[in-house]
C-alpha cells in the first residue's frame, strides 16, 4: 500500500456489520484506511462486530481500537473524540457510516416511530458527530469528514423516510462544509448506488422473505454499468480519496459511487 494516511487518526462509526457473506462498507473503510497507514478507531454500538473488524486489521499488522458508543445519542457522540484522542493524541479525519432503512415505508404506511428512528440514526447521528469532533478539528486547523450518504437521496423510490434522510445527509454536508471551510476543514459526502453488501441483501432478504438469488439479480439487473452492483471497496476507495491530501482542494462535494445510476436521472 501507499500509505497515504500515513500517521493519520480515523473514526469510522458503524464499523461492525451486519452478518453475511460479503463486506459491509464500514468495515471495509476501516480495513483499507488500516493498510494505508491509519489508526483507526471503531465506533459501533455493536462492540462485538467492531471487534471482529478490529481483529481482521490486527491481522494484517494495522492498530485499531474499538469503542461501544450509540451515536443517536449525543453524550455518547461527545465521548468518541475524548476517547480517540486519548488513544492515539488527535483525530483527523471522521468517517460517518452509520444508517438503517428497516420499518420504512410509503406515506400512509410509514409509522412515526419508524421515522423517528430511521432520521435519528441515518442524520441526527451524522450532526451530532460533526458537532462533536469539529472542536478538535478547528483547534489543529485541519481534519476531514465523509458522510455516507445515498443514491436515494436524489433517485425515485418508495421508502420516503431513508430517502428525506439521506437527501438530509447531503444539506447537512454542504452546510458544514461551507461553514467549516475558513477554518481549514474538509466535508464531502459518498451516495453510494446499489452495493453487494450484507445489510442490502442479507438484511433485505430476511426483512422480505424474498431469496437472496433475486435480490441480487435484480439489483445487479438496476446498474447502468457493466457488472451489476459495486463492492463495500468501491466506497471505501472513495472514503480513502476524500480523506487523503489527495483530495486537499475538494469539500462540500457529493461524490456519487454508483455505477452511472445517477445518470439515468433527468
Amino acid at each position: 500500500m501507499s500509505q497515504r494516511l500515513k500517521d493519520k487518526i480515523a473514526i469510522i462509526t458503524g464499523a461492525g456489520q451486519t452478518p453475511g457473506e460479503t463486506i459491509g462498507n464500514g468495515r471495509a473503510t476501516a480495513l483499507l484506511f488500516a493498510r494505508e497507514g491509519a489508526k483507526v478507531l471503531l465506533v459501533d454500538r455493536r462492540p462485538d462486530s467492531a471487534e471482529e473488524t478490529r481483529r481482521m486489521i490486527e491481522a494484517e499488522g494495522g492498530r485499531a481500537s474499538v469503542l461501544a458508543a450509540d451515536v443517536t445519542q449525543a453524550e455518547d457522540c461527545r465521548i468518541v473524540p475524548v476517547r480517540c484522542t486519548e488513544m492515539f493524541g488527535r483525530v483527523d479525519v471522521l468517517v460517518n457510516n452509520v444508517g438503517i432503512g428497516g420499518g420504512d415505508s410509503g406515506l400512509m404506511k410509514l409509522k412515526e416511530e419508524n421515522w423517528d428512528r430511521i432520521m435519528d440514526t441515518n442524520l441526527k447521528s451524522m450532526f451530532l458527530m460533526c458537532q462533536s469532533v469539529m472542536p478538535y478539528f478547528v483547534k489543529q486547523g485541519a481534519g476531514a469528514i465523509v458522510n455516507i450518504s445515498s443514491i436515494a437521496a436524489i433517485a425515485s423510490m418508495n421508502l420516503i423516510a431513508y430517502k428525506v434522510s439521506k437527501a438530509g445527509v447531503n444539506a447537512l454536508t454542504h452546510a458544514v462544509a461551507m461553514g467549516a471551510a475558513p477554518k481549514g476543514i474538509r466535508v464531502n459526502a459518498i451516495m453510494p448506488g446499489l452495493i453487494h453488501t450484507p445489510m442490502a441483501i442479507e438484511g433485505w432478504a430476511e426483512a422480505t422473505g424474498k431469496p437472496k438469488e433475486e435480490i441480487v439479480r435484480a439489483r445487479n439487473e438496476r446498474v447502468p454499468l457493466k457488472g451489476g452492483m459495486g463492492r463495500a471497496w468501491d466506497i471505501a476507495h472513495a472514503a480513502l480519496f476524500l480523506a487523503s491530501d489527495e483530495a486537499k482542494f475538494i469539500t462540500a462535494a457529493v461524490l456519487p459511487v454508483d455505477g452511472g445510476q445517477s445518470g439515468l436521472i433527468g
